[in-house]
């Protein structure tokens, strides 16, 4: 798969077949879009090419800092190279490029920069300044630019009934598996391992400290998690504390990660963390060695989970 930064950086050689949206998560409701794409774009040898923004427009029209998203860029690229795209286009959103109406939007990004001769959306896709423009206007520019477009009906996207909404808040009151379910794959968190107080390791639970540069990634509820992660070809199973350590008094909050039978030095390197379960919240124990016995009780019950 091809990824481009910004849609001027694009190599017009190819025809395409696009998708618009921003995907966050490239949930289960996606794929129904996103192969269709793929299949229409290997019947009619164009390029499945999927066009999305960032920062997401909320930041930049509501200014809402404080949405979080599914997925960083990255790891939406990784999803979206497994189903088969060709190419993924992340243009900058701005306000200027919320003020090009649908007429330059269509003409200018969809026709002269992707060359495209099909479009696939959904049933209530919108579009241009303000957002103005529907699926039958899109129709209508198809008619004057001569490319087809394929709609994605309610029936077929509602039937799935999911949506990046219902899995962040899945994710933010720790319901880890109705999110994975909705995903469609085990929810992840991308980061640096980065040196910790060593604390883990003194309880003999040594932990991979995970330092995630996205800020706007959704961290899931605080509390413990039965995980696995791929190093070095090997699928390594663990759990992970996410909080604040309040039984010595932390106060920043914190990812750690405990991998069972695992003894190798990850310091600076870059982990993908899977999670599968969660097992409890987060508590201040009365002592070190009674968070030590429940760390105990934890590694039993994820083995458990894990061999089932």
């Amino acid at each position: 798969m091809v990824t481009v930064q910004n849609i001027e950086k694009y190599d017009k050689k190819h025809a395409t077949a696009v998708t618009i949206g921003t995907f966050d998560g490239v949930h289960i409701g996606h794929r129904t879009i996103l192969e269709r794409l793929t299949k229409s774009a290997q019947k009619q040898h164009l390029k499945a090419t999927v066009l999305t923004f960032f920062p997401h427009p909320r930041m930049v029209l509501q200014k809402d800092a404080n949405i979080k998203l599914l997925n960083t860029i990255e790891e939406k690229g990784e999803i979206l190279d497994k189903i088969g795209i060709d190419n993924l286009i992340i243009h900058p959103f701005t306000k200027e490029f919320s003020r090009l109406s649908a007429t330059e939007f269509v003409r200018d990004i969809l026709v002269n920069d992707l060359k495209a001769k099909k479009i696939i959306i959904g049933y209530d896709h919108r579009f241009g300044r303000n957002r103005t423009a529907d699926i039958s206007d899109l129709r209508s520019f198809g008619n004057t630019f001569d490319f087809e477009v394929e709609e994605i009906s309610a029936q077929e996207i509602d039937a799935v009934s999911v949506s990046s909404t219902k899995i962040r808040k899945a994710l933010e009151d720790g319901n880890i598996e109705t999110a994975n379910k909705f995903l469609g794959y085990d929810y992840m968190l991308t980061g640096k391992v980065i040196q910790g107080k060593g604390l883990g390791r003194k309880l003999d639970f040594p932990t991979a400290n995970l330092q995630i540069e996205a800020t706007y990634k959704l961290i899931p509820k605080n509390g413990v998690y039965v995980v696995y992660a791929e190093i070095e070809g090997d699928t390594v199973h663990g759990m992970m504390n996410i909080g604040y350590n309040p039984t010595v008094s932390g106060k920043k909050r914190s990812i750690e990660v405990h991998f069972f039978e695992f003894d190798q030095d990850l310091y600076n390197k870059t982990l993908q963390v899977r999670m599968v379960e969660r097992l409890r919240d987060e508590h201040k124990f009365d002592s070190v060695e009674t968070l030590k016995t429940q760390l105990q009780k934890d590694k039993s019950a994820a083995l458990t989970l894990i061999n089932m």
